[in-house]
């Protein structure tokens, strides 16, 4: 990954979204030629020369302050996830030598496997390539693999945009490949030599058209909380949230529980589903589910 390209791309991608409108930019008569904010509006917004703002736009971060890049998030209504994004590449374009990162973990501790399974809900472990690395039992229920015979071990990138099951199991499916895409976007900048990670997109960039376009978008995003809409093809629609949780003792693992509203429809499905894949209805390779 080529971090002044990514600047260049990203800062040009959120300078089209927004419109003067949105940004307190006074419209004039005559048509504009750009979509969003013209770059000497960002500049004068952001308090810095026109000329100075297109060098930033090209990447050309040396010598940039602080206080200048995040003037520009500012301007540019970046949120919390995006500004880090930014930040993250500017230091990637200062030369500075390449933190020394521990290989991605691909497996957990048994202690993190008996959290998992003391929760009644769905819950995962995954690192940020989004390789799905544990589960508890009704969470291999509710995401399955029946192709590789591993329930826990798949990434969820990978099987979102390579796998026709998964459009008929998210009901939200445009929204979870955006992001995924987004949290991948985000992964690169923070860990731009994890090599897997890159094979991940490169894979993804070739054999699915929607990826790349997603890809080009340059949005950025990390798991906190939000709601999971899915179609299960045994128990029908689902409607969980979901809460995140980076784990501290694990640097790069992240925990996720989806959470059910107590009486609800989803609720009393779950409670099917569990019942329904007790140890002994489950085959040799744990099918049994779908997958997700």
């Amino acid at each position: 990954m080529d971090p002044r390209s990514e600047i260049s791309s990203f800062l040009t991608s959120r300078r089209a979204n927004l419109t003067p409108e949105q940004a307190g930019v006074p419209l004039y008569s005559g048509k504009r030629r750009v979509p969003g904010l013209r770059r000497e509006e960002v500049a004068q917004l952001a308090g810095v020369s026109t000329d100075y703002y297109a060098r930033l736009e090209r990447g050309k971060m040396a010598g940039a302050s602080r206080e200048v890049i995040e003037a520009i998030a500012r301007v540019l209504q970046l949120d919390d996830d995006e500004r880090d994004h930014l930040l993250n590449l500017v230091e990637l374009t200062r030369h500075r030598p390449a933190r020394t990162r521990k290989p991605r973990r691909t497996t957990i501790r048994p202690g993190i496997q008996r959290v998992l399974d003391s929760i009644d809900t769905p819950a995962f472990v995954q690192n940020a390539r989004l390789d799905r690395l544990a589960s508890n039992r009704i969470g291999r229920a509710l995401y399955s693999l029946p192709d590789n015979g591993s329930q826990d071990h798949y990434n969820y990138a990978h099987y979102l945009f390579l796998n026709a099951q998964a459009a008929d199991f998210h009901r939200d499916f445009a929204t979870a490949k955006h992001n995924v895409v987004a949290l991948l976007h985000a992964a690169t900048a923070h860990d731009p030599h994890d090599k897997e990670l890159i094979n991940i997109v490169g894979t993804l960039s070739t054999q699915s058209d929607e990826f790349r376009i997603l890809w080009a978008n340059h949005d950025v995003f990390r798991y906190r909380s939000g709601a999971k809409l899915l179609t299960h093809s045994i128990v029908g629609d689902l409607e969980f949230g979901y809460e995140s949780f980076e784990l501290s003792t694990d640097p790069g693992l992240v925990m996720l529980v989806y959470t059910v509203e107590p009486g609800s429809p989803t609720a009393e499905a779950m409670s099917i589903l569990g019942s329904w894949t007790a140890p002994a209805s489950l085959g040799a390779n744990g099918e049994g589910g779908q997958e997700g």
